[in-house]
């Protein structure tokens, strides 16, 4: 049997990279957003009544510390929406003209974000790029996780998500650095520069295969089919001839339209269907369910440090370069902790049992260092402290998707990696965001806020320590449907083959 052809520029290593990049800018833009020079803060008055002017985005709108969360959390309504659909349309649709779509809408919302003339055009703005991300997170890691070397699965992963912190922490540094010096304007627009060739890309290249799906090409090949074997049963040659358009043998000249609004109609309830019954297999799988309940957990957290972190830094300890403090940090950290999570689970055996030993040790230990050092009243002592808790909690990003990514079948990956980042924006970092501005306008007090969220790390260890003790099963290698291919045989009936 002749397999598709994969295209010879396309080698992992470069697929790799593009995803990389990508996941970059996109990171930066959370991180650009959340950093001073953006963001900016609110005017406010002296008690001799001397007022200062507000600057970037929150002091441009005036906005208070609740509307300035809701804007760090807004993408995740295009998010929520957007992942379900683009993970369900990968099994009929090229992924990468799915990515490609995205990525186009991302790059014009970036943009937006930049015009921005009132806070609700802004918020839109960031919804809009929500989509744009939906269309990636995705198809993404299914990709890297077909390509990878067998012994490097896990590191490739760490590899692809180091891109998560290091994308937050240059996004402060970028955010800083342009916000100070020309306008918190510019940054979006130089974001929507930057992702506009890979928008480009997804349009042209050609693309490799997803495991666990049919090629495309196999798909439209049935649409030009004029004639069926009469060994075919009437239901299955009903099904063909409602793909033949005008011109061919199934239809008469009256019937087009009727044909095309049912064969859409059917096309719609067939696709709902099957969502429903994926969302079932993933909802009763305990071992997927206590990952993401852990995730969460977690991303409330990282959430709230991403965003709040340099304004945090900057009143606790006066820094005066809080932005390229946290920004240094988190990149030299994110780094280094990811790549090291992914190499010390491929060390240990990349198993579902020791992705979760590892997360829970990492987040346990890396809790304690994070919240002793918000403990701590010296600003150095607090650097060192924070950087090894940072270290030890972005461990977490390459074992944790492991687990999403082969805890279900193939051609559930997709869905498996929508549903977990919906999951952990719509419940953790979404809501942790505005949660803690409400906190803090409340308690009036950085160092007491920084430590009731950090707390929520040890509850995170817990969840995933749970998961040690689950029953579970790899079933990334499960070819009983990732192997069935339609093809045509010389008579021109569908059948299926084994590859």
């Amino acid at each position: 049997m002749a397999h598709p052809p994969t295209p010879s520029w396309f080698t992992p290593k470069r697929l790799l990279i593009i995803f990389c990049v990508i996941n970059m800018i996109n990171y930066v833009d959370r991180g650009a957003i959340a950093s001073n020079g953006v963001n900016g803060s609110a005017g406010s008055c002296d008690d001799r009544g001397i007022c200062t002017s507000g600057t970037g985005i929150q002091g441009e709108f005036d906005l208070t510390n609740f509307q300035d969360g809701l804007l760090s959390s807004a993408f995740m309504v295009g998010l929520l929406v957007a992942s379900p659909i683009f993970a369900s349309l990968a099994k009929s649709h090229n992924p990468f003209r799915l990515i490609g779509v995205g990525l186009s809408v991302w790059t014009f919302a970036a943009a937006g974000c930049g015009s921005a003339f009132s806070f609700w055009f802004i918020a839109i703005c960031r919804m809009l790029v929500g989509v744009g991300e939906a269309s990636f997170i995705s198809l993404a890691a299914p990709f890297i996780d077909d390509n990878a070397p067998i012994a490097q699965k896990t590191a490739w992963l760490a590899m692809f998500y180091m891109c998560i912190p290091t994308g937050v922490a240059l996004g402060y540094v970028y955010g800083g650095l342009v916000g100070g010096y020309f306008n918190w304007r510019y940054a979006f627009w130089g974001e929507a520069f930057l992702m506009l060739p890979f928008a480009v890309f997804g349009f042209v290249v050609k693309p490799l295969q997803l495991k666990g799906f049919s090629p495309v090409e196999s798909k439209k090949t049935l649409t030009s089919v004029e004639t069926v074997s009469a060994a075919a049963d009437d239901s299955e040659a009903l099904n063909l001839d409602r793909l033949i358009l005008v011109g061919g043998n199934g239809t008469t000249a009256d019937e087009p339209n009727k044909t095309s609004k049912s064969v859409g109609i059917s096309n719609i309830l067939n696709q709902l269907s099957g969502f429903r019954k994926d969302m079932k297999v993933l909802l009763v799988d305990k071992v997927y369910v206590i990952n993401v309940f852990g995730y969460i957990a977690y991303n409330f957290v990282i959430g709230a440090y991403s965003y709040w972190g340099p304004k945090a830094g900057y009143n606790i300890y006066q820094m005066k370069s809080a932005d390229i403090m946290f920004g240094g940090v988190t990149i030299v950290c994110g780094i280094l902790g990811t790549i090291s999570g992914g190499f010390i689970l491929d060390r240990m055996g990349a198993t579902i049992s020791n992705a979760f030993i590892l997360l829970s040790g990492a987040t346990f230990l890396g809790a304690i260092f994070c919240f002793v050092a918000f403990c701590l009243r010296s600003l150095y002592g607090f650097i060192v402290l924070f950087a090894v808790g940072e270290l030890l909690v972005f461990a977490t990003q390459a074992p944790v998707n492991f687990v999403c990514l082969h805890t279900v079948k193939p051609s559930l990956r997709p869905l498996s990696m929508a549903m977990s980042t919906v999951s952990i924006h719509i419940f953790g970092d979404v809501p942790s965001s505005p949660l803690v501005g409400v906190l803090q306008d409340h308690v009036n007090n950085w160092r007491e806020t920084a430590l009731i969220l950090t707390s929520i790390f040890f509850l995170a260890a817990g969840i995933w320590f749970i998961g040690v003790f689950l029953h579970s099963v790899d079933k990334s290698n499960d070819e009983s449907e990732a192997s069935r291919k339609p093809l045509l045989d010389g008579n021109g009936t569908r059948v299926f083959c084994e590859v």
